[in-house]
C-alpha cells in the first residue's frame, strides 16, 4: 500500500486543484499545491453546480461551508426567444437523493475550497519543466530555477495545461464554435429559478445567486470573442424576451471566452496524471466542469488509498472515470446540437418532450460514480 511519505505535487490551486488537495489530505497523503497565479488572483462571476458537484462536496466534508453562500435553484425554465415556456424540469426531483443545485459567486467556492486544501498554496510558481524519470518519478522544474523530485505529479491546470503539454499527454484545447459570457448582475429582475431563453443558435441563462445578485450565462456560435464583450451581449441578445431585457439594463460588465474541448487518448504517463479540465473538458452547457474535477478528486484519492503503486492507482483512476466523462462530453455535443437547431424544429419538440430530453442527459450522473 503507498504510504503518507509520497512526495506528490499538485499543479493548479483552481477548484480541480484544490479538491484533489483536498481528497489527498482526507486520504492521508500531503500534497503540494502551486499555481503560476498570484495568490490576488480571484476568481470572477458565478457558477452552478448540479447535484452530483454537492454529492463530491459531501465527499470532501465541503458540503456544510458552501451551505450558506449562494442559493438552492429547485427548478429549470426553458423559454422560446419571446419568452414563452417550453418547458421545466424539477431539479430537487431529477437530483432526489444526491444533492441540491446551487448558484454561488465562485469566489466564494474558491473560499471554500482553499481553507479544505489547508490553505498552504505556493503562489506565482510556475512549472517551467516536467520530466519523467524511468517511468517512476517526475523531476520538476520551476520558474525560480530550482527543482524538486516527485512520486506523483497532478496536472489540475486547466484546459490550457502545461502538464499535459510537458508530459506529452495531448495538445491544445480544439475550439467548438462557440463563444461564451458570464456576468454577475446587482439590481436586476426578480428571478426564481433557473431560466434560459433560447434563440437562434444562442442561449441566455440567469438564476438566483443570492443576496439580489443573479449569475448570467450566455452563448452563441461563434469563433472569435468581441472586442467589446458588453456590447456584443447586448446585441446578440437584446432582442429575447423573458426576463433578458431587464438584465441587459442592468448588466455592467462581461467576462468572455471561446469555448474549447479536451479529449485525448491517456490521461496519464508514468507518474503524471491529469484531473479536471487539463484530461476532459468540455462545453460548459450541462455545468459540470466543477462537478467532474470534484468527482475526479475523490476518485484519485480512492484509488491511490487502496492501490500498490501510483501506476496501478492511475489505471484505476481513469479506468473509473472515463466512462463518465465520455457521458458528460456526448451529452454536451447533443445539447449544443439541439440548442442550434431551427426554433422552427426544436421549440415544438421541447414543447412536448422537453423535461424527457433535458432529465436525460443527467441520468447517467445520477448514480454513484
Amino acid at each position: 500500500m503507498l504510504g503518507s511519505s509520497l512526495r506528490i505535487l499538485v499543479v493548479g490551486a483552481g477548484i480541480a486543484g484544490l479538491a484533489a488537495a483536498r481528497a489527498l489530505r482526507l486520504a492521508g497523503f500531503r500534497p503540494e499545491v502551486v499555481d503560476k497565479l498570484p495568490a490576488s488572483t480571484v476568481a470572477g462571476a458565478g457558477i452552478y453546480l448540479p447535484g452530483n458537484a454537492t454529492r463530491a462536496l459531501r465527499e470532501l466534508d465541503l458540503d456544510a461551508p458552501v451551505r450558506p453562500c449562494g442559493e438552492v435553484v429547485t427548478r429549470q425554465r426553458f423559454l422560446d426567444a419571446e419568452g414563452r415556456q417550453l418547458c421545466e424540469v424539477d431539479l430537487a426531483e431529477l437530483w432526489e437523493g444526491v444533492g441540491e443545485c446551487r448558484a454561488l459567486p465562485r469566489a466564494d467556492l474558491h473560499r471554500v475550497m482553499l481553507s479544505g486544501a489547508g490553505g498552504a498554496v505556493r503562489h506565482e510558481t510556475e512549472v517551467t519543466c516536467l520530466e519523467v524519470v524511468a517511468g517512476e518519478t517526475a523531476k520538476v522544474q520551476f520558474g525560480d530555477g530550482s527543482n524538486a523530485e516527485y512520486d506523483l505529479v497532478v496536472g489540475a491546470d486547466g484546459r490550457r495545461s502545461s502538464v499535459r503539454t510537458m508530459a506529452a499527454l495531448g495538445g491544445a484545447a480544439v475550439p467548438v464554435g462557440q463563444v461564451m459570457y458570464r456576468s454577475v448582475v446587482t439590481g436586476g429582475p426578480k428571478v426564481g429559478e433557473w431560466t434560459a431563453v433560447l434563440g437562434k443558435r444562442a442561449a441566455f441563462v440567469v438564476m438566483p445567486m443570492g443576496a439580489g445578485r443573479l449569475f448570467c450565462y450566455a452563448d452563441e456560435a461563434a469563433s472569435a470573442a468581441p472586442a467589446d464583450p458588453l456590447d456584443r451581449v447586448r446585441e446578440v441578445f437584446g432582442g429575447l424576451g423573458g426576463p433578458v431585457p431587464a438584465v441587459l439594463e442592468a448588466i455592467e460588465k462581461v467576462q468572455v471566452a471561446v469555448t474549447d474541448e479536451v479529449e485525448i487518448g491517456s490521461w496519464s504517463e508514468g507518474p503524471v496524471v491529469l484531473v479536471g479540465d487539463a484530461a476532459h473538458a468540455t462545453a460548459p452547457t450541462l455545468a459540470q466542469g466543477a462537478a467532474m474535477a470534484l468527482e475526479d478528486a475523490v476518485v484519485l484519492a480512492e484509488s491511490l488509498r487502496g492501490a500498490a503503486s501510483v501506476t496501478d492507482a492511475l489505471d484505476e483512476y481513469e479506468r473509473r472515470r472515463r466512462p463518465r466523462t465520455r457521458w458528460v462530453l456526448e451529452r454536451t455535443r447533443d445539447r449544443d446540437r439541439l440548442r442550434d437547431e431551427a426554433p422552427a424544429i426544436r421549440d415544438p419538440l421541447l414543447r412536448e418532450r422537453g423535461e424527457a430530453i433535458f432529465a436525460e442527459h443527467y441520468k447517467g450522473l445520477v448514480a454513484p460514480y
